[in-house]
């Protein structure tokens, strides 16, 4: 009789370098993979539209490279400490592997299955599959976590280089009868009332060959030029990595290790930390996403909020060209350029005084590269309530962002050449206004 390895999947869709799958090949046992769709746990985020159309076909993927190895993806849906315990129950599992998680609420489901398996003499495992360094093991010099980024950085590069990444399995032992699964297509994870991801469908192909594809194209053709125009969205000189890092496609390992010694990769890398910084933020502040991060903006003046001009920034009618190029981006492919990402997110907030949160909602909903930590980290940046945060008086102006980065107007010819003609707000105005109520903020007690 054998005792079979469950790996349990969850946002680490690859083969390679990945921990928890390669210690269930060297134990030697036949493999079950799963991956659990939980949108039942306490305090788990369901999916936002964008995020599901790139599940499906990352899964599918995943699936297709597992059955050419000889193993096969388990599919199923519920509460992820019922439906794991079941599994392991039903198979006669001794041994159940995965890669950390970081979030409050994800932590919690993985320590309650932990305690509960290795109760009833089942082996449980997991590992640093999607994090250069964990979140404990960068700290001050008095033992607390980092809030500006800059020492941070410098402290993870003094730390041992992260390590190298493991090899792709040619070979799966799959259990000779695998679970039942449930077929893909009936968690509905693609639209179709209406069938909004034509954009998306032209703009990406997800799964980890596309992935490990689009880090060579990256670091051949674009990174040279990375430094000098990345911050200009026509250019093409982004990485395009963001939604392939946060479904583990492939793993920061792997780009690190292939980016390192190319000349030029210094600011790339540089981001690359931006992100761990992020995860380790929300690690200590699990409520990233609902909470000032800075107790003090809690005294922020929000005025009630008008519909109307949230639905304007929404989808891109705001008669500012730059914001409308983004906002229509954003919609059409399911992505923003970085540098437009933060002009639209200032105007929502400091030039149309709409709470952050409601913007962080809809890059939820909308972003297939939205994540628990870097996009409510990234929104409270620019709100300035945050981690390292932008100050609340620096009010990105879109006009000479348009102007500086966008100086040809190629970018915002491509996306909004019919947004309307006239700005919904006078920019000078609400600048002003932002301004005013910042003074409110300064006058707040300090928090923690």
């Amino acid at each position: 009789m054998t005792s079979p390895s469950l790996v349990w999947f969850r946002d680490d869709l690859r083969l390679a370098d990945n921990p928890a799958l390669r210690a269930a090949i060297d134990r030697g046992e036949p493999i079950l993979a799963v991956f659990v769709l939980d949108e039942e746990s306490d305090g788990i985020r369901p999916l936002g539209g964008a995020a599901r159309w790139w599940l499906h076909h990352s899964l599918a993927s995943l699936g297709e490279r597992l059955s050419e190895r000889g193993g096969k993806l388990i599919l199923r849906r519920g509460p992820a400490d019922r439906v794991i315990r079941d599994l392991v129950s039903d198979s006669g599992a001794g041994a159940v592997f995965w890669n950390r998680r970081y979030g409050g609420p994800e932590r919690a489901v993985d320590a309650d299955i932990k305690s509960a398996l290795r109760a009833d003499g089942i082996v449980v495992a997991s590992f640093a599959g999607s994090l250069l360094h964990e979140p404990w093991t960068v700290t001050t010099g008095s033992g607390t976590h980092y809030s500006v980024f800059s020492p941070f950085w410098r402290a993870c590069l003094a730390l041992p280089a992260p390590r190298a990444p493991l090899p792709e399995p040619r070979e799966i032992d799959g259990v000779a009868k695998p679970a039942a699964s449930d077929a893909l297509e009936d968690w509905e994870l693609l639209p179709t009332s209406p069938d909004w991801a034509g954009g998306l469908r032209e703009t990406w192909e997800p799964g980890e060959p596309a992935a490990r594809r689009r880090l060579k194209e990256f670091l051949t053709d674009d990174l040279p030029a990375y430094d000098r125009a990345r911050d200009r969205p026509s250019a093409g000189a982004t990485s395009l990595m963001s939604p392939r890092l946060r479904w583990g496609e492939v793993s920061p390992f792997t780009v690190w290790h292939e980016a390192v010694g190319v000349e030029g990769a210094g600011r790339f890398l540089s981001e690359l930390g931006w992100r761990e910084f992020a995860w380790h933020t929300l690690y200590h502040f699990p409520e990233l996403a609902t909470k000032n991060l800075r107790r003090e903006f809690d005294a922020f003046p929000w005025p009630p909020l008008d519909p109307s001009l949230l639905d304007a920034w929404q989808h891109g009618e705001t008669g500012v060209p730059l914001v409308d190029a983004g906002m229509r981006e954003l919609w059409h492919t399911g992505y923003m350029h970085n540098r437009v990402r933060m002009v639209t997110a200032s105007f929502l907030i400091k030039n149309l005084l709409i709470d952050w949160r409601l913007g962080e909602e809809w890059f939820w909903d909308t972003l297939v590269d939205a994540d628990d930590a870097n996009n409510p980290f990234n929104w409270q940046w620019v709100a300035g309530s945050g981690a390292d945060a932008a100050p609340y008086f620096r009010i990105f102006n879109p006009e000479l962002q348009a102007k500086k980065f966008d100086p040809d107007g190629v970018y915002i010819s491509q996306w909004a050449s019919d947004a309307p003609p006239l700005a919904i707000v006078d920019l000078g105005a609400t600048r002003k206004a932002a301004l005013t109520a910042y003074d409110e903020v300064k006058r707040a007690p300090r928090g923690t």
